[in-house]
C-alpha cells in the first residue's frame, strides 16, 4: 500500500468518510449545474401581483427589461397588474392594456415553443401576438368573461454567426431589427389580458427557411410588410419559420452576403428553403448577367446545396408588381425571371410556387383603383414625419402581404408539400380571383413606423 496514503488515513481516521460524506455533494452539484444549463432553455413568467405559481417568475408592471436581468418589458411598454385572487394562482394575476405592449428575454439562437395564457376573469378580451420584426403569430384570438386560454405557437431566433467563425453580413438598417438581436420579443395588440407565459427550446421542429428580397423580409417598421412574416400564422406547431429573406437583394447578394451559408449552417435534413428572387435581379446588367444566364445558375446553386444538406428546396416565382396595361389587366413587368425560375424547377425536380401567376390574379380581381389598398399608398400625413404621399407598386401593406401569404399557402397545399399537414386548423379560405375585402380586413398597427422606402424595387 502507497505510504503517503497510509500516513494520511492514520493522520485522519475520518478521511474515508470525508470522502463519502463529500461525493453526495459533488453529484449534487452537476445535477443542479445540469439542471441550471437545462433552465436556460425554458423560461415560465406569471403575469400580475399577488401569489405566484411554483417554478414560475413573477412579473409586475414595473419589470421592464434589462440586459442584466434578461428579460423584461421592453420598449417603454405601459400595462396594468390586477390579481382577483382566485384559487388558480397562474391564472389569478394578470397584465393587461389596450395598446400594443412588448415582452422580451434573451435567449440563444433556436426554436422556441412559445405558450401564451390569456383571458380576464372580469371581461372579454381580444388579442394578435406578433413576434421579432412583426411576424404574425396569433390573429384577433378572443376570450369571453371568466375565460383563460392557452395558445402554442413556434418562434425560431437567428443570430449572425456561422459555423468556423464566419458572419452574416448584415447591412446597416439590419443591425437595428428585432430579428438580429438576442432577445425573443413578443407584441401583445388589441386588448390584451397576458396571465403567464412559458419559452422552451425545442429541437423537433421542421425548419422553413425563407430566401429573398423585399417582398420576402419581415418589415419592422408599418405600413410596409412582406408574406414572409405573415406566412408564420398559418402554421401550428411543428413548423418553424426563419425568414433569412432582405430587401434589395439578389440571388448573387444573398449568396455574397454568406446568408446561404447561415442557412445551410443549421439546417437539418427535412428542412425546407423556400427561394424567391428576381425583381432585383433583373437590374444585374453585366455580360453574363440574365434570367437564363446567372439568375439561372445561382438558383440552381441553391437547390443543389440544398439537396446536399437532405434539405427541400422550394422555387418561388416573384410577386407580380402592381402594373396596369391599357386593358386595366396586370402586365409583367419581370421579364423572363418568372419563367426562368419555372424552368429551373422542372429541370430540377423541385416543387414550384407560381406567386407570380397568383398575385396577378389577384391584383386583377381587386382591380386598377383598388388594388392599391394592398400596397403601400397612402396620402401626406398618414404616418409621422409623412410630409409627402407614398406611392409604391412594389411593396406591400400587411393587408396586401397577408394576401400574398394565403397565396404561398395555397401553393404549399397544390404542390401538396409535406409540411401541409402542419396547417391551422382554422385555415381560412383563400382564393386569389375572389380576395378578402380589404374594408373588413383589420391589422392592430405596431407603434414603429418609418417613411423610407426598404431597398430593392
Amino acid at each position: 500500500m502507497n505510504k503517503t496514503v497510509e500516513t494520511d488515513r492514520a493522520a485522519n481516521p475520518n478521511h474515508m468518510s470525508i470522502k463519502k460524506f463529500i461525493k453526495p455533494f459533488i453529484f449534487l452539484g452537476l445535477i443542479v449545474n445540469l439542471s441550471q444549463a437545462q433552465e436556460r432553455n425554458n423560461y415560465k413568467f406569471d403575469f400580475g401581483p399577488g401569489q405566484i405559481t411554483k417554478g414560475y417568475t413573477q412579473i409586475l408592471p414595473k419589470d421592464a427589461y434589462s440586459k442584466e436581468k434578461g428579460y423584461g418589458f421592453d420598449f417603454d411598454s405601459k400595462v396594468e397588474g390586477v390579481n382577483y385572487e382566485a384559487k388558480n394562482l397562474l391564472t389569478s394575476g394578470l397584465v393587461k392594456s389596450n395598446k400594443p405592449f412588448y415582452f422580451s428575454v434573451v435567449v440563444p439562437e433556436g426554436n422556441y415553443k412559445v405558450v401564451v395564457t390569456l383571458g380576464d376573469p372580469k371581461g372579454a378580451t381580444l388579442t394578435t401576438v406578433k413576434a421579432e420584426s412583426r411576424r404574425l403569430m396569433l390573429e384577433d384570438v378572443k376570450t369571453s368573461a371568466g375565460q383563460s386560454l392557452t395558445k402554442t405557437f413556434i418562434v425560431n431566433v437567428k443570430d449572425k454567426h456561422i459555423a468556423g467563425g464566419q458572419l452574416v453580413s448584415l447591412k446597416p438598417r439590419e443591425l437595428t431589427k428585432l430579428d438580429w438581436d438576442d432577445k425573443l420579443t413578443l407584441e401583445f395588440d388589441h386588448q390584451t389580458a397576458l396571465q403567464a407565459l412559458e419559452i422552451t427550446k425545442v429541437e423537433d421542429q421542421v425548419t422553413v427557411f425563407l430566401a429573398g428580397n423585399s417582398t420576402v423580409v419581415n418589415q419592422d417598421d408599418e405600413p410596409w410588410a412582406s408574406w414572409g412574416q405573415m406566412i408564420p400564422r398559418f402554421f401550428k406547431p411543428g413548423v418553424a419559420i426563419a425568414n433569412h429573406a432582405e430587401s434589395g437583394l439578389t440571388l448573387g447578394s444573398f449568396l455574397g452576403s454568406k446568408r446561404l451559408a447561415k442557412i445551410l449552417s443549421v439546417m437539418k435534413p427535412g428542412d425546407y428553403l423556400f427561394i424567391e428572387f428576381g425583381h432585383n435581379d433583373q437590374k444585374d446588367k453585366g455580360p453574363d448577367d440574365g434570367a437564363y444566364k446567372s439568375y439561372t445558375e445561382r438558383l440552381k446553386t441553391f437547390i443543389s446545396e440544398v439537396k446536399k444538406k437532405g434539405g427541400i428546396p422550394v422555387v418561388v416565382t416573384s410577386t407580380s408588381r402592381r402594373s396596369f396595361g391599357p386593358d386595366g389587366k396586370i402586365v409583367n413587368t419581370l421579364g423572363d425571371f418568372p419563367d426562368a425560375a419555372r424552368k429551373v424547377a422542372a429541370e430540377e425536380k423541385v416543387a414550384l410556387i407560381d406567386l407570380n401567376a397568383t398575385t396577378s390574379i389577384l391584383f386583377n380581381a381587386l382591380g386598377e383603383e383598388p388594388s392599391k389598398k394592398a400596397f403601400v399608398h397612402y396620402p401626406a400625413n398618414s404616418y409621422p414625419g409623412q410630409d409627402k404621399a407614398l406611392a409604391d407598386n412594389t411593396h406591400f401593406n400587411p393587408y396586401g402581404a397577408y394576401e400574398i401569404a394565403q397565396c404561398v399557402i395555397l401553393g404549399i397545399k397544390e404542390q401538396q408539400l409535406g409540411i401541409a399537414k402542419y396547417l391551422v386548423n382554422d385555415l381560412p379560405k383563400f382564393d386569389p380571383a375572389k380576395p378578402d375585402n380589404p374594408s373588413n380586413w383589420h391589422w392592430p398597427e405596431s407603434p414603429k413606423s418609418s417613411v423610407v422606402k426598404p431597398d430593392g424595387n
